[in-house]
């Protein structure tokens, strides 16, 4: 989180752009459409702790390559959208061995409560990383910032040296990339409802997540906080998704009707959002804020889970790469926020998208009440 501050403050100070703020948020996911499926046939034959080693070795030598370039002043925002792309594919291979990871330490029957205490640990890193972050670019600048982050990534990879990998299933490494990719995807064609989850992964991504393209916007234009204005936001987004994922722990369900029911409440809350800074000020800003990431964590949380559980073991790590194709979707939502809050206000681009994915998500479920039972 403290790179998605540092990345959009440094962008919009370059461009003065809420459109290019959402271009270089879209590097950040661009890749993970096409590395997806690859990186979780990647995660389902070699040790998935060892793959998030290297990913998080490759994100802290990309952000300490940026911070550097900041330093010394010469930094580009061809070089802002270069690296943050190549940033994009380690984060991709992070996604699906991650979640597959998760499911080698805490098996089956615990996924949601596991993937739920995993989702709190990182959104408390990513409440102290906006808030950090934001009093690093007010008082030291950009360029230390990303020098930050680069430590943090560097941290998270050192961490999981001492790991283990639980004993492999019969998953283990005969086929090769592709055929395991091919493979992935011809289960998805036996079963339209891995489809089903993906879609609504993807709406997710763009009609909500997108909304994170904003907040430099909304903190400079529209409240006038600066940048530690920005690090709060990003604070209340982190504090959101801890207060819905400790629900989602203590209630340890998943199911298809509570995926439904939570994105409308996500595409609401994000309506309530467009509306909060001429109704409630910036207190009310951070507490719907809140509600919004809240809904967010537990619409991520589900559908990863139900991804997850909806294959059989030896698909486990390309069930991971599905989820982050779907995600890799993401640009189209950073785009258009974008375009929408250039063209008609931040208010606007709020409230639009949100009603666009209340709307996504009641057509799916009359299309295919299957999903209810899932």
């Amino acid at each position: 989180m403290g790179e998605v501050a540092v990345l959009g403050w440094l962008t919009l100070e370059l461009t003065n752009s809420p459109f290019m703020v959402g271009a270089a948020m879209s590097m950040r996911m661009l890749p993970l459409f096409f590395v997806g499926v690859p990186a979780g046939a990647l995660a389902d034959q070699f040790p998935r702790h060892r793959l998030l080693v290297l990913t998080g070795l490759g994100q802290a030598l990309t952000a300490a390559t940026l911070g550097a370039l900041a330093l010394l002043g010469a930094v580009t925002l061809a070089h802002v959208l270069l690296l943050t792309l190549a940033a994009g594919v380690f984060r991709g291979i992070e996604h699906a061995a991650r979640q597959s990871y998760t499911h080698d330490v805490v098996g089956a029957a615990a996924l949601v409560n596991g993937l739920a205490v995993l989702g709190v640990a990182m959104r408390a890193g990513w409440l102290l990383g906006s808030l950090g972050v934001g009093v690093v670019i007010a008082h030291y600048g950009s360029g230390a910032a990303y020098l930050a982050v680069a430590l943090g990534f560097l941290g998270g990879a050192l961490a999981l040296l001492r790991a283990t990998a639980p004993p492999r299933t019969s998953a283990a490494v005969t086929s090769s990339v592709w055929r395991s990719t091919v493979d992935f995807l011809v289960a998805m064609g036996r079963d339209r409802m891995l489809v089903v989850l993906m879609i609504l992964t993807a709406g997710a991504e763009i009609l909500g997540f997108a909304h994170q393209a904003l907040l430099p916007s909304l903190a400079r234009d529209v409240l006038d906080t600066g940048p530690e204005g920005l690090g709060a936001l990003l604070a209340a987004r982190a504090v959101g998704g801890i207060l819905g994922l400790a629900a989602a722990s203590a209630g340890g369900v998943a199911g298809g009707t509570l995926f439904v029911a939570v994105l409308v409440t996500f595409g609401a809350s994000l309506m309530a959002l467009g509306a909060a800074p001429y109704v409630t000020g910036f207190v009310g800003v951070l507490l719907v804020l809140t509600l919004v990431n809240a809904a967010g964590a537990l619409a991520d949380l589900l559908a990863q889970s139900l991804l997850q559980l909806s294959v059989p073991d030896d698909l486990r790590g390309r069930a991971g790469g599905a989820w982050v194709v779907a995600v890799g979707l993401a640009p189209l939502g950073q785009l258009q926020i974008g375009a929408l809050a250039s063209l008609f206000g931040v208010s606007i681009a709020f409230g639009t998208s949100g009603l666009a994915l209340v709307i996504l998500a009641g057509v799916t479920t009359v299309l295919f009440p299957r999903l209810k039972r899932l």
